[in-house]
């Protein structure tokens, strides 16, 4: 077997665009507060935990709410992204397009957040969720169709 061949089947290759997709959630998160709790000083926000949650935080400047609006979706559906690259791993089933598609959701879930936090341009966040699900339809089924 080739080196680059061998590379891509051992694992490796998969878990490079899953952990920079982990890495890319905690600089959001970074991003997050270095915005969020500026904003809160400011305004002098006193935090409450009686109040419901939530009620709050949408006090804040829409643009400051933009960046923990998007660590929230970082945690929602890439989490299929994860299951599934690790899964494809477990199988030894890190084929070429296996890791072209967990690169492209990974670039695509990137270009959404940066949408998102610094525009929020919705139609444009929309398309870009949409195209980022293409990718992970693939990997899905090329994991469904080792495990069935």
């Amino acid at each position: 077997m080739e080196p680059q061949v061998q590379w891509i089947h051992s694992g490796v290759a998969l878990l490079q665009p899953m952990m920079a997709l982990v890495i890319w959630s905690m600089v959001v998160w970074a991003w997050m507060y270095a915005t969020r709790l500026p904003a809160i000083s400011a305004m002098k926000m006193k935090l409450d935990p009686t109040v419901p949650s939530g009620t709050q935080m949408a006090q804040l400047p829409a643009k400051v709410r933009w960046k923990a609006d998007n660590y929230n979706h970082l945690m929602e559906q890439p989490t299929l992204f994860y299951a599934v690259t690790l899964a494809l791993c477990f199988l030894n089933q890190a084929s070429e397009l296996a890791v072209v598609a967990a690169w492209s959701y990974v670039v695509l879930r990137i270009i959404h957040s940066l949408f998102q936090a610094l525009f929020n341009i919705i139609q444009v966040r929309f398309v870009l969720f949409i195209l980022s699900n293409i990718p992970l339809m693939i990997m899905i089924y090329l994991t469904a169709s080792r495990v069935f």
